[in-house]
């Protein structure tokens, strides 16, 4: 009974033992899931970067990376724990795709995020003022590529801001153009510059001009080729306190994305070609 005993225990010990090695020589080569639903919020010199959380017990972080193509090579731009990221280093004008992979305790990494996710920062401004441009028409007008108030005939000028008869305007000359896109919130409502619906320019007349109306945000499109946005904070019979974005990218329509396309796949960017005179 004893020798029974003894090789039941030894039996025991050797499994015990052989579960123990399993255990202890147990590799985890499986990286957390791909993240999903990538988007982009652009703003200043900054590019904000959200995603979809990865749920994983061992979910350790993520890392964003970033490339000037989507097909293009990406280059570690950071990691975080969180579901978000800025990119504090964007650059005005430039154009940047982004892709996040998660990554796990053990260092596995999952393959980049499938979504097409790019931004183009751009410049923006607060609670600006310009002023009726016959009662100072040197302080009337503003010029967004030189973030500077402006004479209202000033070749630099790009709108100005009038009272005509106790009616509010806002104008650009007529090599531009302006659209009222109604009421909004803030001024990062509007996303991108519209296709169409731009203000005709009257009969005899060299300006094209929309009603001013507080709330209210506009789309100007600069002689140069550029896309600007104001959004009327204040307005007086004499003044106008606007904020207002700026892309510096020639033909850029993008003033503020937010967006995740599902399938991956190589997209141009939006360019619109016009005539400079």
């Amino acid at each position: 009974m004893k020798a029974l005993f003894k090789i039941l225990v030894l039996l025991t010990s050797l499994m015990l033992v052989s579960c123990e090695d399993e255990a202890m020589f147990y590799v985890d080569n499986i990286p957390p899931s791909v993240p999903t639903n990538i988007t982009t919020e652009t703003g200043d010199n900054l590019v904000i970067i959200d995603w979809n959380p990865v749920y994983s017990d061992d979910l350790a972080g993520y890392a964003v990376y970033y490339s000037d193509s989507y097909n293009g090579e990406y280059h570690l731009l950071g990691t975080t724990s969180n579901s978000y990221f800025n990119d504090y280093g964007a650059s005005n004008g430039i154009t940047n795709y982004y892709a996040v992979a998660s990554y796990d305790y053990d260092g596995n990494e999952s393959e980049l995020s499938y979504d097409v996710a790019y931004d183009t920062p751009r410049p923006e401004g607060f609670d600006q003022i310009i002023y009726d441009f016959r009662t100072y028409p040197n302080y009337s007008g503003y010029d967004f590529s030189n973030y500077r108030v402006e004479s209202y005939n000033s070749d630099y000028t790009d709108f100005f801001f009038e009272n005509y008869n106790g009616v509010l305007y806002l104008n650009v000359w007529v090599d531009s153009d302006i659209q009222d896109m109604g009421r909004t919130n803030s001024i990062y409502d509007i996303s991108v510059a519209p296709v169409d619906g731009w203000v005709a320019a009257q009969p005899d007349e060299n300006i094209k001009y929309v009603r001013a109306i507080r709330g209210n945000t506009y789309i100007i499109w600069t002689y140069d080729n550029h896309f600007a946005k104001i959004r009327i904070s204040e307005l007086y019979e004499d003044a106008v306190t606007f904020d207002w974005a700026y892309q510096t990218a020639a033909g850029n329509i993008e003033l503020k994305t937010n967006r995740g396309i599902g399938e991956r796949t190589k997209k141009q960017e939006v360019i619109v070609n016009r005539t400079v005179n």
